[in-house]
């Protein structure tokens, strides 16, 4: 059986993709090849960084790279996890390609104090995992 090809795409992958991004590579096994991007490249997010590694998560090494169409064109999944992605995304010319939208607010964008803008991190991280191990066991 060959690899499902998962594709996260966010506004600037630099938060949410990449935490989707992580938790399926954890969760999925060797059933996924898992990849993010985004419509822009904002640089990986160091508090998203931090979140993920409160759980178990290192997820450093990974960068911000911008949609490439190649991707896009071999995804078995294509999915947005921000309206903005979901309602700019390329064409997608791939009619094979189950394409969802899985909406979560942008952590980045949170205010407050340290502690309100972590807690808002986190929240969206759990909100991500559960999403995802949603995905892996039910496979939608």
């Amino acid at each position: 059986m060959s690899k499902k090809i998962v594709y996260f795409l966010c506004t600037g992958n630099s938060c949410r993709s990449q935490i989707a991004d992580g938790y399926l590579k954890a969760l999925g096994g060797d059933a996924y090849e898992v990849r993010s991007a985004g419509l822009q490249a904002h640089g990986l997010n160091p508090r998203a960084v931090a979140a993920m590694l409160e759980d178990g998560l290192d997820i450093s090494h990974h960068t911000s790279d911008v949609i490439d169409p190649e991707i896009l064109s071999q995804a078995d999944y294509i999915i947005t996890l921000c309206g903005h992605a979901n309602e700019n995304c390329p064409v997608v010319r791939n009619e094979t390609a189950i394409r969802w939208h899985w909406g979560f607010d942008d952590p980045a964008k949170a205010t407050g104090t340290e502690e309100e803008i972590t807690a808002q991190f986190r929240a969206v991280r759990e909100a991500i995992k559960q999403r995802i191990e949603a995905f892996v066991r039910d496979g939608k």
